[in-house]
């Protein structure tokens, strides 16, 4: 017995040194990502490693379908797998989905990438950060040349730095480093199976259980050195978000953190503007910390948010002391262009990816139907007469109750007045007078013809 117990150790001694896959301690770890790639996913795809590796998983795959998202989240996760000791495979699925942009970028980190079938990926063109350049002039000699606007040299930069990026990425898992030049440069696009021909993915599979069978037995390089997959049949354990990071993707959706900004602000205007009915402020405070939360981990342009506050301000005022119109049009004008800018297009990874139009003209729409009816009202108060104080009486019509030479008593407004003539002549009980001033406590009146 003890000869046999050695010769197995020998066995399995031998098959480790020859790089045979080992039986895994813990199950595949499934972490969807659906959506735009943002502060939420990043978390949650750390999450998921995190627990990956607790669990002593052979492997963790992120079923990836995604227009893209910000770059500054996209390179969180790309580190991520980077140091994961833990496999990643990257798998754009189901039929149908897309690895637009940033999930591109996605698919070139991962230790196996894998499509299903009637996916595709590409597009990885970063956002555009200005209008498009004109057409050069015709040139005869190269000093004649015009020189690039300062605006071409930026989206350069940018251009450039992506590309090196992917292509690094490329290098790094000895995938097909043209098209992810071209990916970046020309947008370009490529179906599963093309991906596969290329050699931008490994794998095309179905299904999550045709994926590990076709992977186990593969060699990959992690963070602790080479690790030899063993999948085959390995129970899936699907990782998914928990409330807070529900919580999360819903408030950091620029088109929410927007609306919760200019909702806390109007709440907090409506409390002050009727202090003590609570629920408003309650509501509104709330509302803008949870914006502010939004906002201190998404891009954002500090310009556009100044411009953003400015206009607010400048409608309120507006509002509170009225000038025909020229805070409130400013304030508009003000508020619409530091929507537009809100969010810092350099971090921006997918044009999909800000306020939409929208939301912005529905907030617009609002903001200055509420301004120019706090206009009309101003107006027409300037011009109705006062009904409040002693300038009431001023016009007020009255009937005589007792009179004696050239003064008496008159009701008016309910009330009864010491009154005088305004000039010579007598009055009797039940005539009609109005009030034309007052003498102290006296209504001086005129007889009503």
């Amino acid at each position: 017995m003890r000869q046999v117990a050695w010769l197995w150790a020998a066995v399995l001694s031998l098959g480790m040194g020859l790089g045979l896959p080992a039986r895994a301690a813990g199950p595949v770890v499934l972490v969807e990502v659906k959506g735009v790639i943002g502060v939420a996913a990043s978390a949650f795809i750390a999450r998921g490693i995190e627990q990956a590796v607790a669990r002593e998983s052979p492997l963790v795959i992120l079923r990836l379908d995604t227009p893209g998202g910000l770059v500054s989240s996209t390179r969180d996760i790309i580190d991520t797998i980077l140091a994961s000791p833990v496999p990643v495979a990257v798998y754009v699925a189901p039929s149908g989905a897309r690895a637009a942009s940033a999930g591109t970028y996605l698919v070139y980190a991962a230790h196996v990438a894998a499509m299903a079938p009637a996916t595709h990926l590409g597009a990885a063109t970063p956002v555009s950060l200005g209008a498009p350049p004109a057409a050069p002039r015709p040139a005869d000699r190269p000093e004649d040349k015009p020189a690039p606007r300062p605006a071409d040299t930026t989206e350069r930069k940018v251009v450039n730095d992506a590309t090196a990026y992917l292509r690094a990425l490329a290098q790094l898992r000895g995938r097909n480093a043209e098209f992810a030049e071209k990916s970046v440069r020309e947008a370009a696009t490529l179906t599963a199976g093309e991906a596969k021909e290329a050699g931008v993915i490994d794998v095309v599979a179905a299904t999550v259980s045709e994926l590990l069978a076709v992977i186990d037995g593969r060699t990959v390089t992690v963070s602790g050195g080479e690790h030899t997959l063993a999948t085959r049949e390995a129970a899936v354990e699907t990782i998914t978000p928990d409330w807070r990071t529900r919580v999360i993707a819903i408030v950091t959706d620029p088109n929410v953190a927007y609306l919760l900004l200019i909702l806390g602000f109007y709440g907090l205007l409506f409390e002050l503007w009727h202090p003590g009915a609570a629920v408003p402020g309650v509501l509104g405070a709330i509302c803008l910390l949870m914006a502010l939360a939004a906002l201190a981990v998404m891009p954002v342009s500090y310009a556009g948010l100044a411009l953003l506050v400015l206009g607010l301000g400048l409608m309120v005022a507006e509002a509170f002391s009225p000038t025909l119109g020229v805070l409130g049009v400013g304030g508009l004008a003000a508020f619409v262009v530091g929507s537009l800018f809100l969010f810092d297009a350099k971090d921006l990874g997918d044009l999909d990816y800000g306020v939409a139009w929208p939301t912005i003209a529905a907030a617009a729409a609002a903001s200055a139907l509420f301004f120019f009816a706090v206009l009309g009202a101003a107006i027409k108060s300037r011009r109705r007469p006062v009904i409040t104080g002693m300038e009431q009486m001023l016009g007020a019509p009255g009937e005589v109750i007792e009179w004696q030479g050239e003064s008496g008593l008159i009701r008016t407004h309910g009330e009864t007045w010491q009154a005088r003539l305004a000039r010579s002549g007598t009055l009797t009980p039940g005539d009609s007078v109005r009030v034309v001033r007052l003498d102290g406590l006296t209504a001086v009146v005129e007889p009503m013809r």
